[in-house]
């Protein structure tokens, strides 16, 4: 017999939705609401005066050619890592879940690196990749590779890429890993018994029932590369060498934090809004159909 929850009053349901109501209300809608009135003026630095200038903030933007050089950045940038930390995590979480010895020490290794800040990860990949002073530089440079992401702007992307995948890794891999361990054993026994071989059975069984834990982690990813990797790029780059690794999401912080223009700045991050919120709905409206509950 199903058993249900039967409140007795009507006011206990909606008391215990306010906490997460009033959050979502004033840490998301009362902030946007901020920013897409604030896209439609003309402030001076301190925002002590302004004007309302309808949109031209948002047509001066997409006058600007840096702008369109951010949003390929972004594309490169989004596309790489997503691919890169979605791959090696999974990779990684198929090999922890096999019986091997010393795999509990195995499986906390690899969860640390999410303990770690983005601008502190960003640091540890800067002083290893540093071209005078880092590990991995030095012996690149003994290699006769000439690796110098202070003036070398496909350097510096490749540089900030590492840095974002390896700190998202240990994210991915944790539901990865959480995925492949509620897969019943039989099932894979089973088509093992019928002489389907381990990469058969990875793409036809294991990987079918992970589609939604692989959905979900590209949806979360993707906001990730959009909104969370300020910090290492902050810490590594600073947007540089020449604007090589400015974001989207950078540039809303140098237009407006730096530059002084603040309704540019807030026209930028409404653009920046927009443009996640639809790569989202495009997700579950076409990608959802390949997941299998």
């Amino acid at each position: 017999m199903e058993k249900r929850a039967i409140f007795s009053g009507k006011l206990l349901p909606y008391l215990l939705l306010a906490p997460q109501l009033v959050i979502t209300l004033v840490f998301f809608y009362w902030p946007a609401s901020q920013a897409l009135w604030q896209s439609f003026l003309l402030e001076d630095a301190f925002g002590l005066q302004s004007e309302f200038v309808w949109f031209e903030n948002y047509i001066h933007l997409f006058q600007q050619p840096d702008y369109y050089r951010a949003m390929m950045n972004t594309l490169v940038f989004s596309v790489a890592v997503t691919f890169l930390s979605l791959s090696l995590a999974l990779l990684l979480a198929v090999q922890a879940d096999k019986s091997i010895r010393g795999a509990g020490i195995y499986r906390t290794l690899l969860m640390w690196p999410y303990a770690v800040a983005p601008a502190v990860a960003g640091v540890l990949w800067l002083f290893m990749f540093q071209p005078s002073l880092g590990i991995v530089a030095r012996a690149m440079r003994s290699l006769g590779i000439a690796w110098d992401p202070l003036l070398n702007g496909t350097h510096a992307m490749i540089l900030v890429i590492l840095a974002a995948t390896w700190k998202q890794i240990s994210y991915n891999f944790l539901f990865f890993l959480a995925g492949l361990q509620a897969i019943p054993r039989s099932v894979i026994e089973a088509a093992a018994i019928d002489g389907a071989r381990p990469v058969r059975r990875f793409w036809t069984i294991i990987f079918p029932l992970l589609s939604p834990t692989a959905f979900f982690l590209l949806v979360v990813n993707v906001v990730y590369v959009f909104f969370d990797t300020f910090g290492i790029i902050d810490a590594v780059t600073g947007g540089g060498p020449s604007k090589a690794t400015e974001t989207l999401v950078y540039k809303v912080y140098i237009d407006g934090r730096l530059g002084g223009d603040l309704g540019g700045s807030a026209a930028q991050s409404v653009i920046l809004m927009m443009i996640v919120i639809a790569l989202t709905a495009v997700q579950f409206r076409y990608i959802e159909r390949r997941v299998t509950y």
